[in-house]
């Protein structure tokens, strides 16, 4: 791959003709339409506003070096951005006024670009920047930014795959799952953790359909415009909880939902009740693990121990376990309950603490508390025995 270094040309050359999409997150064009600032493999813009994109420009001000920058030729006096696009739109959004933002005085108060002094302005828009061009393949190109990551916030794994496998497939699977003003976003963050501009949701929509093999689907369906599998794919499984279940607290979030879909949406659900059932077990403090009550319901509750349900505390096993040593000693019989109905040489043993388990009398499953009242102590035998039953 060959490289070119440029420095003559300045923020004004490179803001010249800007245009950010706010409604996308993003950059569009700049360089008086020669740049692409976005191509459809980067990420969106993901600088917050009043954080990063500030430093960019109070770096500029003080006469700091912002890194060097990297464009693609694509043809003859046509370039992308390969890295670098965050503080370009940045640099752009500040310049151009479009969607733009402040950066403090030294009394903290907000100064825009028309607010600067003539000075100022110059002064940002006369800055050289240092850019390499870069010349290849496709193939060369690609794979050098795959690598790259070489200021600013990392690429993730969803980021990557999107430059691996740009094209058709990815511009129209962005257009829908990475737009964060998209009407169903709301919807679907209510089930999925992630940030859209950073590709998570569609990296979701993408594992869901493809079973967990993403980099195989996007490289098949790479040159395909069509997304309808993936969308339909995906309101499917979004359609399936929402129905299902009303609960929409935080403990939905992230769970593995395609997961769930593909093993329990041909089962049938009293929706009244296991919604009950939901929140009889949100209030139980017993219930360590909330985010699990959704995997243990559908699993028609045959995997209690998914819930993580609180056990006794020190105190309580020390407690029983006296009053019940204490009582068989008395009565001449084992103080593990099972034991002394039984027949054999146990019947009449003495089992020392750390040699037995508490287990509650009637089930928690059933209903039991986890406290003295519905503790009991048992051979570490008995406890394990009566626990697989």
């Amino acid at each position: 791959m060959k490289t070119t270094l440029k420095t003559d040309w300045t923020i004004r050359d490179i803001v010249e003709g800007f245009v950010f999409d706010k409604n996308e997150g993003k950059g569009l064009y700049g360089l008086n339409g020669k740049l692409t600032i976005q191509p459809e493999y980067q990420r969106n813009y993901i600088y917050d506003k009043g954080g990063k994109d500030v430093a960019v420009i109070e770096s500029i001000l003080k006469g700091y070096p912002i890194g060097l920058i990297y464009f693609a030729k694509v043809a003859e006096d046509k370039y992308e951005v390969l890295d670098g696009q965050q503080r370009i739109g940045s640099i752009g959004r500040f310049v151009n006024t479009t969607y733009p933002f402040a950066v403090p005085d030294s009394d903290g108060n907000p100064r825009y670009f028309d607010s600067l002094s003539k000075d100022e302005q110059n002064k940002i828009l006369n800055t050289n920047l240092t850019v390499y061009i870069c010349e290849g393949t496709a193939q060369e190109i690609q794979k050098w930014f795959e690598t790259i990551n070489i200021a600013g916030v990392p690429l993730n794994n969803q980021e990557l795959l999107n430059a691996s496998y740009y094209g058709p497939f990815v511009t129209a699977a962005r257009k829908e799952f990475s737009n964060s003003n998209n009407a169903n976003m709301h919807k679907w963050q209510t089930y999925i953790k992630g940030d859209p501009k950073r590709q998570e949701i569609l990296a979701t929509a993408l594992d869901w359909v493809s079973k967990h093999h993403v980099a195989d689907y996007m490289s098949t369906h790479r040159n395909d415009a069509d997304i309808e599998e993936v969308k339909n794919y995906f309101t499917s499984v979004i359609d399936w909880i929402s129905n299902l279940f009303d609960y929409t607290g935080k403990e939905v979030r992230g769970l593995p939902w395609g997961d769930f879909y593909e093993k329990y949406h041909n089962n049938s659900y009293d929706k009244k009740e296991i919604n009950r059932e939901v929140s009889v077990l949100m209030q139980d403090y017993h219930v360590q693990d909330k985010k699990n009550i959704f995997e243990y319901l559908l699993g028609n509750k045959e995997h209690p121990e998914l819930l993580n349900v609180r056990y006794f505390d020190e105190n309580i096993k020390k407690t029983k376990y006296a009053s019940q040593t204490s009582f068989a000693t008395s009565m001449g019989i084992s103080n593990c309950p099972v034991c002394a109905a039984g027949n054999n040489s146990n019947k009449t043993r003495i089992w020392k603490y750390e040699e037995m388990d508490a287990d509650h009398v009637t089930a928690w499953s059933k209903g039991g508390a986890t406290n003295i009242s519905n503790c009991e102590m048992l051979c570490k035998s008995h406890n394990r025995a009566k626990g697989n039953r």
